[in-house]
Parts: C-alpha cells; sequence; structure tokens
C-alpha cells in the first residue's frame, strides 16, 4: 500500500503518522500569558534537537482554524499565543505518577483558567525564565524562543535550552539519567501510552 499524502485527508494522515512514529517523548510546556496567568499543556510532537546550543522543539496545533471569505483565520492555542507574547517556556518531563495531570491538563480549560491548579500540580519558580516549572516533574528545561516555523496549518516552536532542573534521584554522579527513576512516558497511537522502562533493551553502536 501507497499513500500519496496529497490524496490523503488530515484526519487519516494523522491517524497512519501517530501511529506509526511511536512512542513520542511528550513536552509539558508552561507558559505565563501576558496577564501573568500560567497555562500547562502537553504535546507529543515533541523531540531534542541538539546540544550545540542545546535545542528542542515542539508543534503546537492552531485552536481552530475558520475561512472569512479568502481569508484563512488561525487561532492559536493558548501555549502558542503566550510563546509569541514572552518569547519563553518551560519543558517539563513526563513521568508515569504524572500521567493524570498530564492527560487532564489537556483539556480545553477557558484562558483565564491555570491547568496548574485544575490538576494540581505546583508551579516553582524558574531561574532564567519568567514561565513557572512543574515541582512534581524530575526534570524541567528552561527555554527561550529562537524560532516558530508556520508551515500550512503547523507551527513548529524551537527554543533554546537555557537551564535545566533535575531531582537529585534522576542523576548520577556521570551526569547520567536513571530511566527507573524517571519512568518517561510516551505516546502511542489513540488513547495509548507507554514508559521507557518496559521491555527496556541495550544495544551498543558498532565502530569500524
Amino acid at each position: 500500500m501507497f499513500v500519496n499524502c496529497k490524496e490523503t485527508t488530515t484526519q487519516d494522515l494523522y491517524k497512519i503518522l501517530i501511529g506509526s512514529i511511536v512512542p513520542r517523548p511528550i513536552a509539558w510546556v508552561s507558559t505565563v500569558g501576558s496577564n501573568g496567568l500560567n497555562n500547562l499543556a502537553p504535546f507529543s510532537f515533541f523531540n531534542c534537537f541538539g546540544v550545540d546550543p542545546p535545542m528542542v522543539g515542539f508543534a503546537p496545533a492552531f485552536k481552530s482554524i475558520t475561512r472569512d471569505g479568502d481569508e484563512l483565520i488561525r487561532v492559536p492555542k493558548d501555549t502558542l499565543r503566550n510563546i509569541i507574547d514572552t518569547k519563553e517556556f518551560v519543558v517539563n518531563l513526563v513521568s508515569r505518577k504524572l500521567t493524570e495531570q498530564m492527560n487532564k491538563s489537556s483539556a480545553e480549560y477557558p484562558p483565564d483558567v491555570s491547568e496548574f491548579e485544575k490538576v494540581g500540580v505546583t508551579p516553582a519558580p524558574s531561574l532564567k525564565v519568567k514561565p513557572p516549572r512543574v515541582a512534581e516533574s524530575l526534570v524541567n528545561l528552561e527555554c527561550t524562543l529562537i524560532q516558530i516555523i508556520q508551515h500550512g496549518n503547523n507551527n513548529l516552536v524551537l527554543g533554546e535550552i537555557v537551564g535545566i532542573h533535575l531531582d537529585e534521584n534522576v542523576i548520577t554522579e556521570k551526569h547520567h539519567i536513571n530511566n527507573d527513576v524517571l519512568q518517561a512516558v510516551g505516546r502511542m497511537s489513540g488513547s495509548c501510552y507507554t514508559t521507557t522502562t518496559d521491555g527496556l533493551f541495550e544495544m551498543i553502536r558498532p565502530t569500524l
């Protein structure tokens, strides 16, 4: 079977891609609005894209897309709007113990509601950026905006990591992350998730 992307509906492409590109790490992104209200939302189109300087990217969709005559009206989600306004955000990594709170924060709360309060997690002060981090998360990445790339109805937010908060139990003396402690959660297709400790195996990269 060959799928011609130009001739396939967005809905069908979405189902194929989220079922094929798995597991996807989850960026639990905290931002602060121009009104000072803290926002928190999860995104599974996310990854690290380099270390010199350290850079991450994630892709928040538009909240809605409508047409006014010949003009497309794209309304950004709160996270994207806040990053456009403030140029800062924090990526909080999701461990198994935080999955329920992460999932609850994906609901479409009104802009005047803070997901921190609704899902029961603690906003902790960041050191380099204004948005708070999730205190219960074992790894927090403070980020400043590099660029937002809009292509069609997609948004790719690229950020430089300017500071990392690590729970003392999740990192070893040699700066390795303990997978058994982190228990990072990944997104599968549909409503399914997995952890990085399920069926973990190791392969050493070959040398020639």
